[in-house]
């Protein structure tokens, strides 16, 4: 299984720590209002609003704070300024490739930031383009079994325009073109199916597999990436045994 389907799994469950929360609304809303920013700040035509939105009811956002971020984008609040979207690329202990989206209005406290973190737990922080090639952009819908027919709900979602399922733990993962995320998630929940997150995710082309001592360090390198308040998302091309899976998780 590829370390960023594992991450994802270790984060459902250790949960969010509601000392972190609002830490986690913050990101949200960051989407939430750049989303607005770039299209129509309406999501029934905005379908990464509609996403965005989505995922911040999932991590149940209150709706007023969701409201807020919205009219923040269209200037009708006097919260934040001007947000942008960059992407860092960089190496992790044993080589592990990482992805970073980043969210902010301060572009070089940021690239400080996530630089001192690659430093510090034995990374390096590369050029543009030094491993987003290793990585490809796909839609992500996570499905709950719950002593469900896996192989009926993986039918029902390669009809709806899936590329592909796969089966761990319990939970299946769909994945699809970019652009057909929100049309498999509608036709999916049309059908009585409980889909527990959608989004989009860049998962890696091909993995590596690193020893218990290195492949910890890539964990807690990106832990640590995660905590800063400027980081949406991280991604890694470690591929993640379930024994490393236990000791983070533990």
């Amino acid at each position: 299984m590829a370390g960023h389907s594992k991450w994802a799994q270790i984060k459902r469950q250790k949960s969010m720590m509601d000392v972190r929360r609002g830490q986690l609304f913050t990101k949200l809303g960051r989407e939430i209002t750049v989303a607005a920013r770039q299209g129509v700040p309406d999501p029934e035509v905005n379908v990464r609003l509609r996403l965005a939105i989505q995922r911040a009811r999932e991590h149940n956002m209150p709706q007023e704070t969701i409201e807020r971020a919205i009219k923040r984008a269209i200037g009708a609040t006097e919260e934040g300024g001007h947000l942008e979207e960059i992407m860092y690329e960089g190496y992790g202990p044993g080589g592990a490739a990482i992805l970073v989206e980043a969210m902010t209005d301060n572009r070089n406290r940021t690239a400080a930031e996530v630089r001192n973190v690659f430093n510090r737990h034995g990374g390096t922080l590369g050029e543009a383009g030094s491993v987003a090639w290793m990585f490809k952009q796909r839609g992500l819908i996570t499905i709950p079994l719950n002593g469900g027919n896996a192989e009926e709900i993986t039918l029902q979602a390669i009809d709806a325009g899936a590329d592909d399922v796969q089966e761990d733990d319990g939970v299946l993962e769909v994945y699809t073109e970019p652009a057909a995320l929100d049309e498999v998630r509608r036709a999916l929940e049309q059908q009585g199916v409980k889909i527990s997150s959608a989004e989009l995710t860049y998962v890696p082309i091909s993995t590596i597999t690193l020893d218990d001592t290195k492949a910890l360090q890539v964990m807690r390198l990106i832990e640590r990436l995660e905590e800063l308040d400027d980081v949406q998302k991280v991604h890694t091309n470690l591929e993640i045994t379930e024994q490393l899976v236990e000791q983070v998780a533990s």
